[in-house]
């Protein structure tokens, strides 16, 4: 595998910051600390993997980052834009056109054709119908599924499913692009055709947010933060220090 050049010099300018972010959910009375004061700034166009042990705090410090979670005190900004100021109505006009999410799930929706699925979300940002359609086909075609398009998610594989997800997820050409272990559940061929495909959108300049547990898929990005306990604890890698 060859390791992507994502890396400090590969785009200037910081596209997600995280100040002293905090992440609490209630539980019996107490609380889970999901994130412990966690600061992060991820670079434009860097490729940025995420690693540790299971219930460390990675995906819920993708879903914080993205937009998704709230933080429970602390400050994150996509594109210098401060997301604790922005109404969920305003959040969810970013994430729709400048970010893209690949859930570890698929949430594909099982009644739409894989054609359909990866219009929805350029529908919802009024794109002209006859313009996503168009767009529709050329991702399909990008992710090597061209002969799928009128496919439903429960007559494709896993591996068809998360390539449609991915393409779903990058529709609207979002500047940003988080993926939760987005090879979780696939075969290791599958999942070297994933990162491939990754590679390409972050040669074209994406930034990528990636949470893993597979250093294979972690020798892919240009930096790589590891989390432990709801804290990073180690992600100085070229001219970042924490």
């Amino acid at each position: 595998m060859t390791r992507n050049r994502g890396s400090s010099d590969a785009g200037p300018g910081v596209v997600i910051r995280a100040r002293n972010v905090v992440k609490e959910y209630p539980y019996a009375g107490d609380a889970v600390h999901a994130l412990r004061g966690v600061s992060v700034e991820i670079l434009a166009a860097e490729w940025v993997a995420i690693m540790g042990p299971s219930g460390c705090g990675k995906s819920t410090l993708l879903n914080v980052l993205a937009g998704i979670d709230a933080p429970t005190s602390g400050e994150v900004e996509l594109r210098d834009q401060p997301l604790a100021g922005m109404t969920e109505g305003e959040r969810a006009r970013l994430r729709l056109v400048s970010v893209g999410f690949v859930f570890q799930r698929f949430h594909l929706l099982a009644v739409l054709t894989a054609l359909e699925n990866i219009e929805l979300p350029m529908a919802e940002a009024g794109v002209p119908r006859a313009e996503r359609r168009r767009r529709s086909l050329e991702l399909l075609d990008y992710v090597g599924l061209s002969n799928r398009a009128g496919h439903r998610p429960p007559q494709l594989s896993g591996g068809e499913q998360q390539r449609v997800a991915i393409a779903r997820a990058v529709a609207n050409r979002p500047a940003i692009l988080f993926a939760d272990e987005p090879t979780g559940e696939l075969d290791q061929k599958t999942g070297e055709g994933i990162m491939d495909l990754f590679a390409r959108l972050n040669g074209d300049g994406a930034t990528l947010v990636t949470v893993t547990h597979d250093p294979r898929v972690a020798e892919h990005a240009g930096r790589t933060i590891r989390m432990a306990d709801g804290e990073i604890v180690n992600g100085n890698n070229g001219n970042h220090e924490w």
